[in-house]
This record gives structure tokens, sequence and C-alpha cells, in this order.
């Protein structure tokens, strides 16, 4: 067979045992599927950052946490919003904050826009505690009313079942992923690599560095927006835990772990860490001390991450498969 068919085969084995996973694993590992799939696409918006642009940032869960906020302050308080609209909302909210910061962020890099990051994410952080009247602190907005998926004429599917819910967060977050995977493959997504490599040469070249710069922040922070609503609907709760510095740190680990600069590295990270945390809660509460450790060992000795070894492994295996044939060949 073709390596296209081979691919197809294996896209369709994947939707197979997708669309049947619920049924075959349960709630449990339904629900945490879902949050593997949420980090998963957080994480991937950062690296868009990172990996192919070259921005690290520091403070990336103020656009998870809005768009969770935008999302159920939405539900809250406008009634019979739909479903859709309300995730709009939070990508909506990430676009915003973003468009605001976007003047200052875009002018520097390097430690100055993560140190920078910093500071916003904890500004965020304080401002989500201390006004309560709209965020509600520490306790956050919760039993705001979940809208079942409505087409007009067509059906009405309740969201409030586990599993309709993991279908629905499936497929807004798999069309999510595809659309960054799709900015990446575009002429632009070359630019923002050339952004990341050598930004002066860039300049030359005609491209406005700030501006993309600008374009690229404003799509990370989009996305990172839609995971936050996503997360809020799925937990029907979001606090000011969602801005602190740790779920910062969050996409970096899994970033670093699953490999940077490679658009499905984040995804291998967020299984990666998923599978770690699920084991290691078992038997031990320091599951950050186990994940620090875990860290560790990557920068020592896997700087590229998991997506890094398995294209060294791959390169390997095809330069021994070439070395066999070219020894059989007659002299």
């Amino acid at each position: 067979m073709t390596n296209k068919v081979l691919k197809w085969l294996a896209w369709s084995i994947l939707v197979a045992i997708l669309a049947a996973y619920p049924r075959i694993f349960g709630l449990y590992y339904t629900n945490l599927f879902v949050t593997f799939a949420i980090f998963a696409l957080f994480s991937v918006s950062f690296n868009l950052l990172l990996g192919y642009t070259g921005l690290l940032s520091f403070g990336h869960a103020m656009f998870f946490g809005a768009g969770g906020y935008g999302t159920a302050l939405a539900l809250k308080h406008i009634p019979g919003l739909p479903l859709l609209p309300a995730v709009f909302m939070g990508l909506l909210t990430g676009v915003v904050l973003a468009l605001m910061l976007c003047p200052l962020v875009v002018r520097v890099s390097g430690t100055a826009f993560a140190m920078l990051h910093l500071a916003f994410g904890e500004l965020m952080h304080v401002l989500a505690l201390k006004l309560r009247s709209i965020t509600g602190g520490e306790d956050g907005i919760g039993g705001f009313p979940i809208p079942p998926l409505n087409i007009p004429g067509v059906l009405s599917i309740d969201m409030k079942s586990p599993e309709n819910f993991y279908y629905f967060a499936l497929v807004c977050l798999g069309v999510s992923l595809w659309v960054l995977w799709f900015f990446t493959k575009t002429p632009f997504g070359q630019i923002q690599i050339g952004v990341r490599d050598n930004s002066t040469r860039i300049d030359y070249l005609g491209f406005k560095v700030p501006q993309t710069k600008a374009v690229v922040y404003v799509v990370s922070a989009a996305f990172a927006g839609v995971a936050g609503s996503i997360y809020a609907l799925f937990q029907n709760l979001i606090s000011s835990s969602s801005l602190n510095v740790l779920t910062s740190f969050a996409p970096i680990t899994i970033t670093m772990v699953g490999g940077v600069g490679s658009f499905f590295g984040p995804v291998f990270g967020a299984a990666i860490f998923q599978i770690i945390e699920e084991l290691t809660s078992r038997y031990t509460e320091q599951v950050e001390l186990v994940m620090g450790l875990i860290m560790i060992l990557v920068i020592m000795f896997a700087p590229m991450g998991f997506a890094g070894m398995i294209n060294l492994l791959k390169q390997k295996w095809v330069s021994s498969r070439a070395a066999r044939i070219d020894s059989k060949e007659p002299s």
C-alpha cells in the first residue's frame, strides 16, 4: 500500500477509536481524555508562540482563564445564550485581551517578553481575586447554565450528558487543532518561522516583524481562549486558579516534554503528563515533584522532547534501511 493509503487507514482507525472511546473505557477515563484534549489545545496554542515564533511566555494562562471567564459570564448574564456563541465568547475574550497587549508586547522579545507576560499574568490573577463581584474571587463562577447544542429544526443535544459533552468537546478541540495546523502550513506560517530564526533577515525581505508577531499572538490567544472556554463548560466552574503561574507553566512543561517546534509535540506531551499524573496520584500526593524530576531529565537527556526522539529514531531507521539496500546491490 502507498503512504497515502496507509495515512488514510490510520486516521480512519483513530476516528473509530475516538468515536467508541466512551463506551469502551467508561465515564472516568472519558473525563480524563477530555482534560487531556483541553490541555493539548492549550499547549499547542502556546507552542505557536514558542516553537514557531521563538516567543517564550510565562503568562499564557491569562488567555486560558480569560476564555473561561468570558464563557461563564456570558452564560450567567445572557439568558438563552446558545452553546456555540458561548464558546465563541471565550475565543473573543482571548482575542480582545491579546489586542490590548499587542502594542506593547510585540516590540520586545527574549527575556523581556517572558517577564512582561509573567507580570501581566499575575496582574490578571490578582484582578480575578479582587473583583469578587464580577469573578467570584477565590470561589470563582460556578453553577452557570450549560445550554444544549441546538440545530434549529433538526435536533437538540443535552450537554449535561458526559458522553454528549465528550463528542462536542472532541469536535471543537479537533477543529481548533486543525485550524492551527493549517495556519502553520500557510506561507504566513513560514514567515513566523523566519521571525524565530532570523528576524533581521525577515525585516530586510520587507515583512513587518512586529505586525507578524501581533497576528501570531492574537491567533495563539484566541485558541487558548477556546481551550479555557471548553474547560469552564467541562467543569461548570472557572476560578482564579486558572490564571495563576502554575497554570501558565503547565503548557511550558508539556511542550518541553513533547517537543518544542513540533506541532504534535505538545499533544504527545499532554498525553505523557496525563498518564504520569494518573499513575503517580495513585501512590503519592507529590505529583508536582515527580513532574519536576521528569522535566529535569528531559532537559538533560532529551532536549528535543518526545517528538525529537521519534524523529531521531525514524532517521536512524531510514539510514539503516538505505545502508542495507546499498549492501545488497551487486558491486
